[in-house]
């Protein structure tokens, strides 16, 4: 039974062939020995690696493909913002700050004819034949003179002086600096362009006069040789005859005697009494200097004036007190003889500016009899007298440009002026007019000067004094000259810095006498 069934099982299970040991090796030995075939890709079907590089790249291309696009964007779109924003501020200088003057009550006043020319002739701006380079060289000197150059520093080093020769460094205004080396190019590309014919007649005399006026400015000695080479220019290009012709040779007498050349100042001022009075022949051996009648015109009367002023002081700081003495009271005298409106709120504003220019230029002249009276011993009160004068006058002035009451508006009863006020802007009718906005700019700072040099002079002669009280009123006259020298830095009054048109030394001095003499009262209060 039992082997039955053992041969039943036998029958019944899978046949499984056996491997020896030498053939199982050998079986494995040939499976080893041929390595699989490689598994071949379809081309248009890549790997994903490779997808993945692919995709990387592709994101990296498409980046800085719109960053240098957004970039060329930003830069076309700043190059033009910038250009035109150059452009129109030229435009603006052009066509509104060079415009004619088409006021008629400006031009019966002459203040036009005053005005400074930038080629234009009388279309206003610039010479169309000077092209582009050339007029937005002309342009750019008027900003850089009338707007500053945007930098930090007011001042620079400077070796301007005649273009033809070693000149010294000088430390000038970074302003006039960029203007007169613009206006330096401008002037020689009109002299390349002259002979084609184009330039406007005038051209090369207004670029001329513009340049000598800045290098006049600039106060330095080479500066003002360079500028007389070009007045002389100047005085060579017109026919010597006419109120223009005088203004130039008071502009050469004044340059002449900042340079000491003395004889030579006292010509020209000579031949500018000469032109106004409309002669031709040199005054006779013996005769006075100054004529005996003012001139009618009204820029005949301002350079009369003018001239007047620099004779004065010229005597005066040569020591020729008694010279000087007699051109101050004869020019007193015919100031006086100016017919002046009754009332310069019913005038006009050109003629209320050309009166207040009168009586500014009638207060340096007491101003300066002051000093040469006292210079020669003679007493103080008189000298008070005349300082009194000048700077009643001089407040006027300037307070009349700023539109200012002459009395403070609290009591209006009170004889006490108004409070100065430096930092009051002019009114609107000087302020927006093309042609007297530069003079009465320049008159108010002049008269906000003046008030203060004579407050600080009355301060000094009645510190001196033995009166009662002449220790306080000094102390009140020093801190008036205070208030018209200086700025505030925390509103309008305040006494900070010194102001617009005085020098850093001179406010020190106003300073320290003011600190004296108050200290001498206080010290006295406590005895």
């Amino acid at each position: 039974m039992l082997s039955r069934s053992l041969r039943r099982a036998a029958f019944h299970s899978p046949q499984r062939p056996s491997l020896t040991p030498r053939q199982g090796c050998r079986r494995l030995q040939s499976s080893s020995s041929k390595p699989p075939a490689p598994v071949q890709q379809d081309p248009t079907h890549p790997s994903p690696l490779h997808e993945h590089f692919i995709q990387q790249t592709t994101v990296a291309i498409d980046f800085f493909g719109r960053f240098l696009k957004f970039s060329a964007i930003g830069l076309v779109t700043v190059s033009i913002t910038t250009w035109t924003a150059f452009e129109c501020a030229h435009q603006y200088v052009e066509c509104a700050e060079m415009a004619p003057e088409q006021d008629e009550e400006v031009r019966r006043w002459q203040w036009d004819l005053e005005a400074e020319k930038w080629t234009g002739g009388a279309s206003g701006g610039t010479d169309p034949a000077l092209g582009m380079v050339g007029r937005h060289l002309i342009r750019a000197a008027w900003m850089a003179q009338n707007w500053g150059t945007g930098s930090n520093s007011s001042a620079i080093a400077s070796n301007a002086s005649s273009g033809r020769g070693a000149g010294g460094l000088n430390i000038v205004e970074a302003r006039l600096e960029y203007a007169q080396e613009f206006l330096r190019t401008a002037l020689n590309i009109a002299e390349q362009r002259m002979e084609s014919g184009k330039l406007k007649p005038q051209t090369i005399g207004d670029l001329l006069s513009r340049h000598a006026n800045v290098m006049e400015r600039m106060g330095t000695r080479d500066a003002l040789v360079e500028a007389r080479l070009e007045y002389e220019r100047i005085w060579a290009s017109q026919p010597g005859k006419g109120v223009l012709a005088a203004r130039t040779a008071l502009k050469l007498g004044d340059i002449n005697s900042q340079l000491g050349d003395k004889e030579d100042a006292l010509a020209w001022w000579v031949r500018t009494f000469q032109l106004l009075q409309g002669k031709a022949s040199a005054a006779e051996p013996g005769t006075s200097l100054i004529p005996e009648s003012i001139p009618s015109e009204p820029l005949a009367q301002r350079t009369f004036i003018s001239t007047l002023i620099s004779l004065s002081a010229f005597h005066a700081m040569s020591g020729q007190l008694r010279q000087a003495q007699a051109v101050e009271e004869t020019s007193l005298n015919l100031l006086r003889t100016i017919p002046q409106p009754q009332s310069l709120n019913d005038a006009s504003p050109p003629q209320a500016l050309h009166a207040l220019y009168i009586l500014h230029r009638s207060s340096l002249l007491s101003i300066h009899l002051a000093e040469v009276l006292y210079a020669l011993r003679n007493k103080p009160v008189a000298s008070i007298e005349w300082l009194t004068r000048a700077a009643e006058s001089a407040e006027r002035v300037a307070l009349t440009l700023t539109g200012l009451p002459s009395v403070h508006p609290d009591a209006p009863q009170s004889k006490i002026p108004h409070p100065p006020a430096p930092e009051t802007p002019l009114v609107p009718a000087y302020s927006k007019s093309v042609s007297m906005s530069r003079p009465a700019r320049g008159l108010l700072r002049d008269s906000r000067r003046t008030a203060a040099e004579a407050w600080s002079l009355i301060g000094v002669l009645t510190e001196t004094s033995s009166a009662p009280g002449a220790k306080e009123r000094a102390v009140e006259c020093y801190e008036r000259a205070l208030g018209w020298a200086g700025v505030g830095a925390d509103g309008p009054g305040g006494i900070g810095k010194a102001g617009e048109g005085m020098l850093e030394s001179e406010w020190k001095v106003l300073w320290s006498n003011y600190v004296r003499a108050r200290d001498a009262v206080l010290t006295q209060a406590k005895k």
